[in-house]
């Protein structure tokens, strides 16, 4: 099965954006990308509740948001009652969040992590299997009701 991916962000992650995309589609994976598109200041909800969406629909495997600290897309992303949003600056952090957590989007903080850093994060990221095991009671304990 193809792998497909959610994109979306606000102002800070444009040229981060472009740049994922491209990596992406040279992989061979299609790209669902919800904007924005422009380096005018806009409210990242707009374009990460379609992100989570997307995937909670089953049109998304995964997906990939970025902001300036990559907290606020995070936050954004996780109030959604299927998602679960980790803030990655490291590639060892991107692993365990699929290893541990079973992360389903990966939140950029476009201010503190290089492309060249991002692109490798995103790799292992979707290269990374959840271990399921005992991390699997910890994450049916995340979702509420």
């Amino acid at each position: 099965m193809k792998t497909s991916v959610a994109i979306g962000c606000d102002h800070a992650g444009i040229e981060y954006k472009k740049a994922i995309i491209k990596s992406l589609k040279k992989q061979g994976i299609e790209v669902l990308d919800f904007g924005t598109n422009t380096k005018d200041s806009v409210d990242y909800p707009d374009f990460i509740h379609p992100v989570a969406n997307s995937i909670e629909d089953g049109k998304a495997e995964y997906g990939v948001i970025i902001c300036g600290s990559g907290n606020g897309v995070a936050m954004t992303a996780n109030k959604h009652q299927n998602i679960r949003a980790a803030v990655c600056w490291l590639p060892d952090l991107a692993i365990l969040a699929r290893q541990h957590n079973d992360a389903n989007i990966i939140s950029i903080p476009a201010r503190f992590v290089d492309v060249d850093t991002t692109l490798e994060m995103i790799k292992k990221f979707l290269d990374t299997e959840f271990e399921g095991g005992r991390h699997s009671r910890r994450v049916r304990k995340i979702k509420l009701g």
